[in-house]
């Protein structure tokens, strides 16, 4: 029977810990329009008309997803 090591597995656990919690987002199909949506936004757009904008480009999204790139990245 092996000794069990507390230390060792502790510290096998904590990296398995960090390596879970490391963020994995794919980048955002409206980072590619990220200057005009900003710009728009800041003339007055609003965020229903950047979505129909974007539906014309070929991007279909909710109004609450460019709403909450604008607020992240805007």
């Amino acid at each position: 029977m092996t000794k069990f090591d507390v230390e060792t597995e502790l510290a096998k656990l904590k990296a398995e810990t960090r390596e879970l919690r490391q963020k994995r987002f794919k980048n955002s199909r409206l980072n590619a329009y990220r200057g005009e949506l900003v710009r728009m936004y800041e003339k007055g757009a609003t965020v229903a008309e950047l979505q129909r904008w974007l539906k014309v480009k070929h991007i279909s999204v909710a109004w609450t997803t460019v709403k909450r790139w604008l607020d992240n990245r805007g």
